[in-house]
Protein backbone atom coordinates (compact mmCIF):
# COMPACT_ATOMS: atom_id res chain seq x y z
CA UNK A 1 0.00 0.00 0.00
CA UNK A 2 1.49 3.49 -0.93
CA UNK A 3 2.05 6.53 1.54
CA UNK A 4 -0.82 8.56 0.12
CA UNK A 5 -3.23 5.77 0.54
CA UNK A 6 -1.97 5.01 4.16
CA UNK A 7 -1.87 8.58 4.99
CA UNK A 8 -5.61 8.70 3.06
CA UNK A 9 -6.70 5.87 5.57
CA UNK A 10 -5.33 7.42 8.54
CA UNK A 11 -6.45 10.62 8.35
CA UNK A 12 -10.25 8.77 7.59
CA UNK A 13 -9.86 6.95 10.65
CA UNK A 14 -9.58 10.07 12.34
CA UNK A 15 -12.72 11.70 10.56
CA UNK A 16 -14.69 8.44 11.46
CA UNK A 17 -13.63 7.78 14.95
CA UNK A 18 -14.47 11.56 16.09
CA UNK A 19 -17.96 11.22 14.43
CA UNK A 20 -18.18 7.60 15.97
CA UNK A 21 -18.02 9.62 19.32
CA UNK A 22 -19.62 13.28 18.71
CA UNK A 23 -22.73 12.35 16.53
CA UNK A 24 -24.53 10.74 19.54
CA UNK A 25 -22.75 12.75 22.41
CA UNK A 26 -22.74 16.01 20.95
CA UNK A 27 -24.72 16.65 18.35
CA UNK A 28 -27.67 14.21 19.46
CA UNK A 29 -28.56 16.57 21.98
CA UNK A 30 -30.27 18.75 18.95
CA UNK A 31 -32.79 15.97 18.76
CA UNK A 32 -33.23 14.11 22.22
CA UNK A 33 -33.99 15.86 25.24
CA UNK A 34 -30.79 17.51 27.24
CA UNK A 35 -31.64 15.93 30.39
CA UNK A 36 -30.82 12.52 28.62
CA UNK A 37 -26.96 13.83 28.58
CA UNK A 38 -24.71 14.39 31.55
CA UNK A 39 -24.12 17.53 32.81
CA UNK A 40 -20.99 18.48 31.54
CA UNK A 41 -21.83 17.52 27.68
CA UNK A 42 -24.57 20.38 27.72
CA UNK A 43 -22.21 22.56 28.80
CA UNK A 44 -19.89 21.52 26.28
CA UNK A 45 -22.28 21.96 23.46
CA UNK A 46 -23.93 25.39 25.39
CA UNK A 47 -20.19 26.61 25.34
CA UNK A 48 -19.46 26.02 21.86
CA UNK A 49 -22.51 27.45 20.65
CA UNK A 50 -21.49 30.91 22.75
CA UNK A 51 -18.26 30.90 22.00
CA UNK A 52 -18.13 30.19 18.27
CA UNK A 53 -21.28 31.88 17.53
CA UNK A 54 -23.12 28.31 15.87
CA UNK A 55 -26.55 29.84 15.61
CA UNK A 56 -27.69 26.11 13.65
CA UNK A 57 -26.55 24.55 17.27
CA UNK A 58 -28.42 27.40 18.91
CA UNK A 59 -31.45 27.94 17.19
CA UNK A 60 -32.22 24.57 15.79
CA UNK A 61 -33.75 25.77 12.60
CA UNK A 62 -36.01 22.73 10.83
CA UNK A 63 -33.66 21.98 8.19
CA UNK A 64 -30.51 21.65 10.90
CA UNK A 65 -32.58 19.05 12.58
CA UNK A 66 -33.22 17.13 9.71
CA UNK A 67 -29.81 17.30 9.02
CA UNK A 68 -28.97 15.76 12.80
CA UNK A 69 -31.33 12.94 12.24
CA UNK A 70 -29.86 12.25 8.47
CA UNK A 71 -26.57 11.99 10.74
CA UNK A 72 -27.60 10.02 13.52
CA UNK A 73 -29.71 7.22 12.11
CA UNK A 74 -27.80 7.23 8.89
CA UNK A 75 -23.98 8.57 8.83
CA UNK A 76 -23.29 7.45 12.04
CA UNK A 77 -24.08 3.82 11.63
CA UNK A 78 -21.99 4.02 8.25
CA UNK A 79 -19.27 6.48 9.94
CA UNK A 80 -19.12 2.90 12.52
CA UNK A 81 -18.61 0.76 10.06
CA UNK A 82 -16.47 2.71 7.91
CA UNK A 83 -14.35 2.58 11.24
CA UNK A 84 -14.45 -1.20 11.42
CA UNK A 85 -13.69 -1.67 7.59
CA UNK A 86 -10.59 0.36 8.23
CA UNK A 87 -9.35 -1.23 10.99
CA UNK A 88 -9.85 -5.15 9.65
CA UNK A 89 -9.34 -4.24 5.90
CA UNK A 90 -12.68 -5.22 4.34
CA UNK A 91 -13.24 -5.62 0.71
CA UNK A 92 -16.74 -3.83 1.26
CA UNK A 93 -14.76 -0.43 2.78
CA UNK A 94 -14.50 1.21 -0.94
CA UNK A 95 -18.51 1.24 -1.30
CA UNK A 96 -18.91 2.43 2.49
CA UNK A 97 -16.71 5.12 1.95
CA UNK A 98 -18.34 6.13 -1.04
CA UNK A 99 -21.58 5.90 0.91
CA UNK A 100 -21.03 7.76 3.72
CA UNK A 101 -18.99 10.87 1.75
CA UNK A 102 -21.30 11.33 -0.53
CA UNK A 103 -24.09 11.63 2.08
CA UNK A 104 -22.27 14.01 4.07
CA UNK A 105 -20.69 16.14 1.34
CA UNK A 106 -24.71 16.77 0.53
CA UNK A 107 -25.25 17.81 3.89
CA UNK A 108 -22.67 19.98 4.19
CA UNK A 109 -22.41 21.95 0.93
CA UNK A 110 -26.59 22.68 2.58
CA UNK A 111 -24.97 23.59 5.85
CA UNK A 112 -22.13 25.84 4.01
CA UNK A 113 -24.32 27.40 1.80
CA UNK A 114 -26.84 28.33 4.92
CA UNK A 115 -23.70 29.91 6.73
CA UNK A 116 -22.18 31.99 3.82
CA UNK A 117 -25.96 33.10 2.65
CA UNK A 118 -27.72 34.46 5.62
CA UNK A 119 -24.81 36.77 7.11
CA UNK A 120 -24.61 35.46 10.41
CA UNK A 121 -21.81 33.20 10.84
CA UNK A 122 -18.72 34.46 11.25
CA UNK A 123 -15.30 33.61 9.22
CA UNK A 124 -14.25 31.46 12.23
CA UNK A 125 -17.77 29.33 11.89
CA UNK A 126 -17.26 28.38 8.45
CA UNK A 127 -14.08 27.07 8.96
CA UNK A 128 -15.02 24.92 11.70
CA UNK A 129 -17.85 23.63 8.99
CA UNK A 130 -15.52 23.23 5.87
CA UNK A 131 -13.36 21.03 6.97
CA UNK A 132 -16.06 18.20 6.69
CA UNK A 133 -16.59 18.63 3.63
CA UNK A 134 -13.21 18.36 2.52
CA UNK A 135 -12.82 15.22 4.23
CA UNK A 136 -16.07 13.90 3.08
CA UNK A 137 -14.27 14.43 -0.42
CA UNK A 138 -11.74 12.66 0.36
CA UNK A 139 -14.00 9.71 1.51
CA UNK A 140 -15.82 9.55 -1.76
CA UNK A 141 -12.24 9.68 -3.71
CA UNK A 142 -11.20 6.84 -1.37
CA UNK A 143 -14.55 4.83 -2.58
CA UNK A 144 -14.06 5.88 -6.57
CA UNK A 145 -10.18 4.99 -6.34
CA UNK A 146 -8.71 1.28 -6.27
CA UNK A 147 -5.72 0.87 -3.87
CA UNK A 148 -2.64 -1.15 -4.43
CA UNK A 149 -3.09 -4.75 -3.91
CA UNK A 150 -6.60 -4.77 -4.46
CA UNK A 151 -8.20 -6.96 -7.34
CA UNK A 152 -11.05 -5.64 -9.66
CA UNK A 153 -11.71 -8.68 -11.50
CA UNK A 154 -15.42 -8.28 -9.72
CA UNK A 155 -18.02 -9.55 -12.46
CA UNK A 156 -15.56 -11.73 -14.53
CA UNK A 157 -16.15 -15.10 -15.49
CA UNK A 158 -12.83 -17.31 -15.68
CA UNK A 159 -11.68 -17.97 -19.07
CA UNK A 160 -12.26 -21.97 -18.72
CA UNK A 161 -16.46 -21.12 -17.87
CA UNK A 162 -16.85 -19.19 -21.29
CA UNK A 163 -18.35 -20.98 -24.30
CA UNK A 164 -16.53 -21.81 -26.74
CA UNK A 165 -17.59 -21.32 -30.74
CA UNK A 166 -17.48 -24.12 -32.53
Amino acid sequence: MGVVSKLTDAVLFLFFLTVALAAPLIDGQTILPSDLYPTFLVDLKSWYATEFGDYLVAEKPHFFVGLVWLELVFQWPLALICLYGLVASKPWLNTTCLIYGSSVSTAMVVILAELTASGKASDTLIRIYSPFLGLSVIAILRGLLSHPGKSSATGKRPVTNRKKRV
